[in-house]
């Protein structure tokens, strides 16, 4: 079985550290979800939270515990079929439309399993060979961290009440004068340089031929989003791709999906409820829009 000897922070590797802190992280944000909340899947392309807390647990289990651990036994042997999410090689596994019908195991059931998974990693933690394999699994969960938050802000936004996640209000955004980092255009190259962790997918580093161009050192804000929709950009077909138009005049989009005119003027939902639209503020969520 896995080695559960408690390590003092003094003994601990900085990706030792990583993965504690990311662990702990992934509870944190689930924490103040009540177990309705975790359980419920808004849509086929979001997962509930607790999916998340548990599919995270098995990539741990599965590809660190059972092959690199001599006789370790799967806490249940039931639950990789509930929680790979699209491992080919791992078998087969629940629908992901499904997710969200999975009152059982229950939440509870899911932490016992990940605080059980996080002690047993013991040794491995500090073998030079798995490093790197660990260092994908703490990449893995911080992606499923920024995932949980995506998906449960629109679980809760089907709610008409407009539930909040975190205590408001938001802090308020400072304006910023734009800036344009400038290129000249050229032969450039892209792609993950290999000094450091990447995703295959960002590599392998290639040439591309770049015409000139200028960046903002800004992002979009409320303020200029709205502007564009005052301006009549959901009206005008010039600044669509063909198949972006024709959604959004079969949809009706007029505006971000979060976004809501209120009686007061511009509202927005958030991770902490409805609030008021800071017009300084980054637009959220541009990519999801109200039909």
């Amino acid at each position: 079985m896995a080695s559960t000897k408690l390590r003092t922070q003094a003994e601990k590797s900085p990706l030792e550290e990583r993965f504690d802190t990311t662990r702990a992280l992934t509870e944190a944000l689930a924490a103040p979800l009540s177990e309705s909340d975790a359980t419920i899947q808004s849509m086929e392309d979001a997962s509930p939270a607790k999916w998340h807390l548990a599919h995270t647990t098995w990539f741990w289990e599965t590809f660190l515990l059972r092959d690199h651990v001599p006789g370790y036994r799967l806490h249940d042997e039931r639950w990789p079929f509930l929680f790979n999410s699209y491992y080919e090689a791992e078998g087969e596994r629940i629908g992901r439309f499904s997710r969200g019908m999975l009152s059982r195991p229950s939440v509870d059931e899911v932490l016992g399993w990940r605080a059980h998974v996080t002690a047993s990693m013991g040794d491995l933690l500090g073998d030079p060979a798995l490093a790197p394999l660990i260092e994908l699994g703490v990449a893995h969960e911080q992606q499923h961290q920024e995932l949980l938050l995506t998906d449960i802000k629109h679980a809760l936004f089907q709610n008409p009440l407009g539930p909040a996640m975190f205590d408001g209000p938001l802090p308020a955004a400072t304006a910023r004068e734009r800036g344009w980092t400038e290129h000249p255009g050229g032969i450039g190259a892209i792609g993950h340089k290999g000094d450091g962790f990447a995703f295959d997918c960002e590599g392998p580093r290639h040439r591309v031929l770049l015409e000139p161009f200028a960046l903002a050192d800004t992002l979009v804000t409320n303020a200029e989003w709205d502007a564009f929709r005052a301006d009549g950009g959901y009206e005008n077909a010039a600044l669509w791709l063909s198949d972006g138009w024709a959604w959004v005049n079969e949809n009706g989009v007029r505006a971000p999906l979060y976004w809501r005119d209120g009686d007061n003027g511009a509202e927005h939902f958030t991770l902490a409820g409805m609030q008021d639209l800071d017009p300084h503020e980054p637009v959220t969520h541009v990519s999801f829009f109200e039909a």
